[in-house]
């Protein structure tokens, strides 16, 4: 035994050798200068503040709010194991973003897969300096690629962690690590490059200018090919790089596909390749402590500020419309579930309102900044029923564990919000409407048809549900194969705090 736990810190004191060699080399390639064009436009220290207060603000979300939310949702026994999973997935995460995972989701959008994957210009966070700046959604408008880029960190973090509820209290510990390693960099990067590639709404509207002035046929087909190559679509000029996803016109404000709907159907499969929990159903598995559960679905309300409001990349008035909508949807959220639940049950329960609060905040971040908020509340209204009958009903229905419901709340969540964005975004509904940047004459108003622009939505949450879906399933599977996925049956039985990490949340 002696020997086995010499052997195990010696391999990780390697790990972390390599680690800090791999780092070292990165930080030395990272120095290469850039050269910013003279005429480039200046961050505004209110956008450059906000966007760092909105990521810290998402930070909070992850940790201490979602592991504090799952974690008083689980077993006494297994508190401490939630706690660990989602604090090392958030570290992990982090480490990576900078080493390839920005530039190939969204710093590097060059080359002849740029419809598909970003290239690794940026890794190492190369050419990333503090004089170095991204556009934002408007005309003229950058912020420092620095903020830019850590506040997509704490999207990278938070998401992967919202899939361990599914699974929570039976999957080893190196399989959860070794998981998200390999989802993070197979599944969620490529679908955030997919949706949040954009093109600059500078380069959009200087091709659409010169294809304006062009004069002879030639000039024109010139014109013609650089708009289409600038915006990768010769479509609708919201977002996105993928032709499937945003390049086809799709609207995620602030990822109902990229995050909820991703990571909840990651979740699902986990559920269902992991197998339930010993004793499920048959057993009472009640919350150890809704107190701690209360407090974890606050802090998300709060750092879901930054989630949302943050996703406008500035700050003005979008920034307060997303704002005023995730606080308006979430208690109508909230509301809606626990009349639902006291109708259904006879009696209204904090579970359910932090539940429904959840479900809220999921259906309104892909909407944040296109609905209004008499919409916003509609939305929020919604979503609670169709998830409470998911967590309540389908699930006993169908007997899969998902721990945590977060395939009956995320992913649902995530598909009526997704779904819903397309119809609340109309003007006549109180929305924002379609911004189109090649529109130079009309203040880059776009026409909105409800039909057209539901089936773009519907085409972004399917790409979503396959790509995640199944690619998760094979990841799960070569986790599997490689350390495991499952703990012994009496390791499960103990609790993972003291199998898997020889401690225990509580001492008494």
């Amino acid at each position: 035994m002696k020997h086995r736990s010499m052997r195990r810190i010696v391999l990780a004191s390697a790990g972390i050798g390599l680690i800090g060699c791999v780092l070292l080399a990165g930080a030395a390639y990272a120095q290469t200068p850039t050269h910013e064009a003279a005429a480039a436009p200046i961050p505004n220290k209110g956008d450059t503040a906000w966007m760092l207060i909105s990521s810290a603000l998402v930070l909070m979300m992850s940790i201490p709010g979602l592991a504090l939310f799952y974690g008083g949702l689980v077993r006494t026994k297994n508190m401490l194991s939630i706690l660990t999973q989602v604090f090392t997935i958030v570290s992990l995460v982090a480490i990576v973003w900078c080493l390839y995972g920005y530039s190939i989701a969204l710093g590097d959008t060059s080359g002849p897969w740029a419809n598909y994957i970003g290239g690794l210009g940026k890794a190492f966070l190369k050419g990333v300096t503090a004089d170095s700046t991204v556009p934002t959604f408007s005309n003229g408008v950058v912020i420092p690629e620095y903020a830019y880029m850590v506040f997509q960190m704490t999207f990278a973090m938070i998401t992967p962690a919202l899939i361990v509820g599914a699974f929570a209290e039976r999957m080893r510990f190196s399989a959860v690590v070794l998981f998200m390693l390999l989802w993070v960099t197979f599944i969620y990067f490529p679908i955030a490059h997919w949706v949040w590639a954009t093109a600059a709404p500078d380069d959009i509207a200087a091709a659409a200018k010169a294809l304006a002035a062009a004069g002879d046929d030639a000039a024109k087909k010139a014109a013609q090919a650089k708009l289409d190559e600038v915006t990768s679509s010769a479509g609708w000029l919201s977002a996105g790089a993928a032709p499937w996803m945003g390049g086809s016109g799709a609207l995620d404000f602030a990822g109902g596909t990229v995050v909820h709907i991703n990571a909840g159907i990651a979740g699902l499969m986990g559920a269902l390749m992991l197998g339930k929990r010993v004793g499920y159903p048959r057993e009472a598995m009640p919350p150890h402590s809704l107190t701690m559960t209360m407090i974890g679905a606050s802090l998300l309300w709060v750092g879901w500020f930054g989630f949302n409001a943050g996703s406008n990349l500035e700050a003005n008035g979008t920034t307060a419309l997303a704002f005023v909508n995730t606080m308006v949807a979430t208690a109508a959220a909230a509301l809606s579930w626990l009349f639902t639940e006291w109708f259904a049950k006879g009696k209204p329960s904090l579970l359910g309102m932090a539940t429904g609060a959840v479900a809220g905040l999921v259906a309104v971040t892909p909407a944040s900044g296109f609905a209004g908020p008499m919409g916003s509340i509609v939305l929020g209204l919604v979503v609670s029923p169709i998830c409470y009958i998911f967590v309540a009903r389908v699930k006993m229905a169908m007997g899969y564990d998902d721990a945590l419901d977060v395939f009956g709340v995320h992913c649902i969540g995530g598909i009526v919000g997704a779904l819903g964005t397309g119809i609340l975004v109309a003007p006549y509904l109180g929305g924002v409407g379609l911004t189109d940047y090649a529109n130079i004459t009309g203040n880059n108003a776009g026409t909105y048809e409800m039909g057209p622009q539901m089936i773009r939505q519907l085409t972004a949450v399917c790409s979503t549900l396959i790509w995640s879906g199944v690619g998760s399933a094979i990841l799960y599977k070569i986790v599997d194969l490689i350390v495991g996925l499952r703990v012994p049956i009496d390791a499960e039985r103990e609790g993972l705090d003291v199998a898997e990490h020889g401690e225990r949340a509580y001492n008494y």
